[in-house]
């Protein structure tokens, strides 16, 4: 178990976000429910997020998902968020478990969390994917409900990327754990220990050995610290990055030192929500696209992605919670019931510069 007053001591600095919720987004808590479309998969929907049970942000456990947020000033708040319903008639409840209910909710923290949770966004592209292409068709039907998550900061997205270039999931997850226990703070529950994912500011004020103790190259220490200090500073602002197109996105994020294609893909799409995007070099996904879609060694690739248009990012999860599922860590969603979905059209084309 980490020793939060350590990494109290290692947060001097405020507590800062680099997230788009603001108070005047602000949702109260007192009534408890996030309202979303039928169907949704709340398991599968953190399984995809946290990509193994090693992740200490973000926790399931029990059929809840816990996570600490800050909520203003010093403050952090961890809350719960739980399915009272079932995949056809979602109840989704959230309620704060540690900190002040008010504080979160002026905070915002419940805009945060249905970006996180994919809340809002439309169930049924991703239901017209797994219909349209056969090959799918097992694992749409098992990951029924299952919404594309989003870490909630641009920091975040960058610190569950860099870790991971050229190293297998596993490392990168023990890696990024490191980094959280070492420069995040953490609340502590009837002797529990639950994280809140580092500010950039505490990682722009780290010295480069501290960042490499927890396993970074000296390569991606470097390249991270920079991010920090950018993001920190406020010369990389994600709400500016969200404003542009697809194209211009990237090529932003490709000007920055050890950001290559396979990282601002990934940014974009489980950062900045781009489900347009498929990031290209993914080993993991593209082996487990191959099984999917039965593609042999010698099978284009990436012809095989740019056929499904604006819902590549659709696939990439896809991809992920198949895998999850194979590991028993996703249970299967139940058959729809009769009478719900339609013939499924066609996905369309999508420009990335539109």
């Amino acid at each position: 178990m980490p020793d939060c007053s350590v990494a109290r001591r290692c947060l001097a600095c405020s507590v800062r976000t680099d997230h788009p919720g603001s108070p005047g987004d602000s949702e109260e808590l007192s009534g408890g429910r996030l309202p979303t479309r039928a169907p949704f998969h709340l398991e599968a929907t953190v399984r995809v997020l946290q990509r193994r049970p090693s992740n200490v942000v973000d926790v399931w456990e029990d059929d809840y998902y816990l996570r600490v947020l800050p909520a203003g000033g010093d403050e952090l708040v961890l809350l719960r968020v739980e399915n009272r319903g079932t995949i056809d008639e979602p109840d989704v409840q959230i309620s704060v478990q540690h900190g002040d209910e008010a504080s979160a909710s002026g905070a915002g923290v419940v805009q945060i969390v249905r970006m996180i949770l994919g809340l809002d966004i439309d169930p049924e592209p991703i239901r017209v994917l797994g219909e349209a292409e056969s090959k799918l068709r097992l694992t749409a039907m098992a990951l029924r409900g299952m919404r594309p998550p989003r870490f909630p900061t641009l920091f975040e997205a960058f610190a569950n990327v860099v870790p991971f270039q050229q190293v297998s999931l596993e490392a990168g997850l023990a890696i990024t754990g490191r980094l959280v226990e070492r420069f995040g703070r953490c609340v502590e529950v009837d002797g529990r220990s639950f994280h809140a994912f580092p500010t950039p500011g505490a990682v722009a004020e780290s010295r480069l050995p501290t960042l490499r103790a927890c396993g970074l190259s000296a390569r991606k220490a470097e390249s991270l610290r920079g991010i920090a200090r950018s993001i920190a500073s406020g010369e990389l602002n994600g709400e500016t990055i969200a404003s542009m197109s697809t194209l211009d996105a990237l090529r932003r994020l490709l000007e920055l030192p050890g950001i290559g294609p396979w990282s601002a893909g990934l940014v974009l799409l489980r950062g900045l929500g781009r489900l347009d995007v498929f990031p290209s070099g993914d080993v993991g996904a593209e082996r487990g696209l191959r099984s999917l879609l039965h593609l042999g060694p010698r099978a284009a690739f990436g012809r095989a992605v740019e056929r499904f248009g604006d819902l590549r990012g659709y696939v990439y999860f896809y991809s992920l919670g198949s895998s999850l599922l194979a590991k028993g860590l996703i249970h299967p969603a139940p058959p729809a019931p009769r009478g719900r979905g339609s013939p499924a059209p066609r996905p369309r084309r999508s420009r990335a510069g539109a």
